[in-house]
């Protein structure tokens, strides 16, 4: 009941008498096991529901004797718990409540109480939003968007719910909108403290709550700001909502219907003062009903389920069902749209394939025709020793002739002059010849790409059998599974596997058929790919191994010894590593190298 109904001073006589009602009261509960339970809400604490409804039992005991009336109080829970274990037969509790435990337990309201303070009949209860005086900003409810509030409870009717109704009609909805809410609890007081010590921006109270306060000097009104302020006359308080009716005392169903009529009439013949707990017959709820409505709360809170999250909790299973024929319907449409376009990549591929092939034509062309740049380079290198060494003697044999000439004392102007313009002719002949082939052999400029290896041995191996009469057999293994693509430079890696294929048939050259074979196998190690080139060949002794990789270090009666230094660089400038080992079982030898894996190729 609202602190407003209760006799605001009392004398200690008053509270002995209260105290001992109060033990009667119990007592006659004890020993009457058939009384009649009144099951009160005691949102203040016992003491203070003793305090108010005493009276109320006192008057229903005098004036109804033998039927044992037994004051029973309860928080919110424990009386719903009461009312469904039927533990009590009349219930008293706030507007708020009783219309939630109307719907749940049909109980059926027989009286309203009467406040002395009311404004009028069913205008008795409200809130107030209060915030600090110089917050100058918070003048209506709707300025909470964004702020922090606090409350008693979610379900406390003039601690919270007739609040939230406000501000729902003013756009903010007080769920979302309200940045946070803090609710905590009973006494009310708290509220009124958090809003004081600057802990909240505003909070919510019942009506009368701060005037109480100020008499007893807990707080000064002027500390405060009332939002949205009204008056509704004959109501002496600050308000920021309607007013609502009043406490309802109501009987469950098991009630007895004749003891029900005579407690009806025995509270509305109560008498009325000023001080006094008082009763009219039952008013009209639906204001309160329409709050609940409101809110979505209460009897209303299947509301909620009519949002798309609501009906998503409500109906799952239809909607897993709907959504399972949606993804059958996608499924089937994506399909054939996939074999349609199956069908038109299938012609462009057709199309592509012959595009391909005269461009494999090409590519091969001008492969060959830097192998064959590199070919006559090999050939030309004995004339490039040759020619180099031509003018390197004349220079020398120019340069002893004037030294001689000059010991001898017989070095004139002229044979100087003569001397040094053959050494700058021959020097320059020299240098033409080094600028020549070093044109010849220039390289294009690096290009790196995503390649597949596997591409390129392929390659390396249709080309060296184009290019060979008779090519031995070049049997290319790649591991299960195996899915890896290297960041190179494509020529330069088939330029190494060119080169450890040549050496191979080289190595195997008047041998067995038998041992005349190629295996090229790739395999994968971690994050590298490893490509190896085993033959059958004549192999290496160890000394032969430790120097493989020396420039100009060959075991063939023609070459250079630059082609396996030169594959080294290219492999390590490719973040690799190129290696050289004798087989297992000692015949042959088997060249490897591995490159970092960039990108898978699926």
């Amino acid at each position: 009941m609202a602190a407003k109904a209760r006799v605001p001073d009392r004398t200690l006589g008053r509270l002995l008498l209260v105290s001992l009602l109060a033990a009667f009261s119990v007592a006659t509960g004890a020993a009457n096991a058939n009384g009649v339970a009144v099951g009160v809400f005691a949102f203040q604490g016992e003491r203070a529901a003793i305090s108010d409804w005493s009276p109320v039992i006192e008057h229903l005991n005098r004036e109804l004797p033998g039927h044992g009336f037994q004051l029973r109080n309860y928080d919110a829970d424990g009386l719903r718990e009461a009312i469904a274990a039927q533990k009590v037969d009349l219930v008293i509790t706030n507007p708020g409540y009783y219309v939630t435990l109307e719907t749940q337990f049909g109980l059926s309201r027989i009286a309203t109480l009467q406040s002395p303070h009311a404004a009028r009949s069913g205008q008795a209860l409200g809130s107030v939003v209060l915030a600090r005086a110089e917050r100058a900003e918070l003048v209506n409810v709707r300025d909470l968007a964004g702020r922090s509030i606090a409350a008693v409870a979610p379900e406390a009717f003039g601690g919270y719910l007739i609040a939230a109704r406000e501000m729902l009609r003013e756009g903010i909805d007080p769920e979302s909108a309200v940045r946070e809410t803090h609710f905590l609890g009973l006494p009310m007081t708290r509220i009124v403290d958090a809003v004081k010590n600057r802990e909240v921006d505003a909070g919510i109270v019942r009506a009368c709550l701060p005037e109480q306060m100020a008499r007893e000097g807990l707080i000064r009104m002027e500390e405060f700001r009332v939002l949205s302020p009204r008056r509704v006359d004959g109501f002496d308080c600050a308000l920021s909502s309607p007013l609502y009716p009043d406490w309802p005392i109501a009987v469950t169903r098991h009630f007895d219907p004749g003891l029900a009529k005579s407690v009806a009439r025995v509270l509305l013949s109560m008498p009325e003062g000023q001080d006094r707990v008082s009763w009219s017959v039952p008013l009209d709820y639906q204001p309160v009903l329409d709050l609940y409505r409101d809110l979505r709360v209460g009897p209303y809170a299947y509301l909620r389920d009519i949002t798309p999250e609501g009906l998503a909790r409500r109906f799952w299973p239809w909607l897993l069902g709907l959504l399972a024929i949606l993804a059958a319907w996608i499924v089937h449409t994506v399909r054939v749209e996939h074999l349609v376009h199956q069908r038109t990549r299938e012609l462009n591929d057709s199309l592509a394939a012959r595009e391909g092939a005269e461009r494999r034509v090409r590519d091969n062309q001008e492969r060959m025709e830097h192998l064959s740049r590199l070919s006559i380079l090999g050939e030309l290198s004995g004339r490039l020793a040759h020619e180099i060494n031509q003018p390197l003697t004349s220079i020398g044999t120019y340069a002893n002739s004037l030294l001689r000439r000059d010991a001898a004392g017989t070095l004139t102007p002229e044979a100087l002059r003569e001397a040094c313009g053959e050494i700058a002719s021959e020097a320059e002949r020299a240098s033409g010849v080094v600028r020549r082939i070093r044109h010849f052999a220039r390289k294009r400029a690096a290009v790196r790409e995503m390649v597949d290896v596997f591409r390129l041995v392929e390659d390396a191996q249709r080309m060296v059998a184009g290019m060979l009469v008779s090519c031995p057999e070049i049997v290319i293994a790649r591991e299960a599974g195996l899915e890896c693509r290297v960041l190179c430079d494509g020529l330069q890696i088939q330029q190494v596997l060119l080169n450890l294929i040549k050496n191979a048939i080289d190595a195997a050259r008047g041998l067995s058929d038998d041992r005349q074979g190629i295996r090229v196998r790739l395999t994968r190690a971690d994050n590298r790919l490893v490509v190896q080139v085993v033959d059958r060949g004549a192999g290496l002794d160890a000394a032969e191994r430790e120097r493989l990789f020396e420039p100009f270090f060959t075991t063939k009666p023609d070459g250079l010894g630059l082609g396996l230094p030169i594959c080294r660089s290219i492999i390590e400038a490719h973040g690799g590593r190129l290696w050289a080992e004798a087989n297992e079982d000692g015949v042959g030898m088997c060249f490897s190298f591995q490159l970092p894996c960039h990108e898978s190729s699926a």
